[in-house]
């Protein structure tokens, strides 16, 4: 799929790559609008918000056409979820709470088509496909997914190195805030115990040649030497820049 593919020459370049998380609404132009504003992908947020699947299928509809990589995450890692979620159509997955490299397997059975998993596919995402052949759906959509699963728990952190290296990875994310929530420092980003989980996992990412995603505050994270990032959800985005506006208005 050309959208994933282009997403990963950029990792490749070492530039950072910026995206954003859609949580709570999700409507065509604001794919548009993250074109217009220069962003290098998006990740449609099943997790945490039920978007229905009219909608999630016509996003990444709109990145196909315009070469723009749409991401999506799913509620779950099992094999069945999986499936669902790329019946959908989109360029990659980030995965939520991924413990164990055992995950990672059952996410290649729902990803990739027999031999190689268990996919069935079918619905919104596989119109645009020529054929429904073996190759066209290798070629096409399996050999260029993009697949990053978060590291949440501590189990998680035992055993990043498997899952960094899982050769489905195409790069090793955190779920910083569920992390320091299991860490128990939820939310205090200069906690030493998280910083210090999140540089291990930065080095175990560099250790097998992978990119480590990053959300949060693109500037910091930025000037700190991420280059992997997710950089905002656009209605606290929205939320921030109204705020910030107000407080500029009223104070003169």
């Amino acid at each position: 799929m050309l959208p994933a593919a282009l997403l990963k020459n950029k990792l490749v370049t070492q530039k950072t790559v910026l995206g954003i998380l859609i949580t709570n609404h999700l409507w065509g132009e604001l794919i548009e609008v993250a074109i217009l504003a220069g962003l290098d992908y998006v990740i449609v947020d099943r997790e945490h918000f039920a978007h229905d699947v009219d909608s999630v299928a016509n996003a990444c509809r709109l990145g196909r056409f315009a070469n723009f990589p749409v991401l999506l995450r799913p509620a779950r890692t099992d094999a069945a979820a999986i499936r669902e979620a790329m019946d959908l159509g989109p360029c990659g997955l980030l995965l939520p709470m991924v413990e164990t490299v055992q995950q990672m397997d059952e996410v290649q059975q729902g990803a990739w088509l027999p031999p190689r998993g268990e996919r069935r596919p079918g619905a919104h995402g596989n119109r645009w496909l020529k054929q429904f052949n073996y190759e066209d759906f290798k070629t096409g959509v399996e050999d260029d997914l993009i697949i990053i699963p978060q590291i949440e728990s501590p189990q998680g952190i035992h055993n990043a190195a498997e899952i960094a290296s899982h050769p489905l990875t195409t790069a090793l994310g955190i779920g910083p805030y569920d992390l320091s929530c299991r860490l128990g420092c939820a939310w205090k980003p200069e906690n030493a115990e998280l910083r210090g989980s999140i540089a291990q996992l930065r080095a175990v990412a560099a250790s097998v040649g992978k990119p480590f995603w990053m959300i949060g505050d693109g500037v910091k994270l930025s000037g700190d030497g991420h280059r992997f990032l997710c950089i905002a959800e656009p209605i606290g985005l929205l939320q921030a820049t109204l705020s910030n506006l107000v407080k500029t208005i009223q104070g003169g």
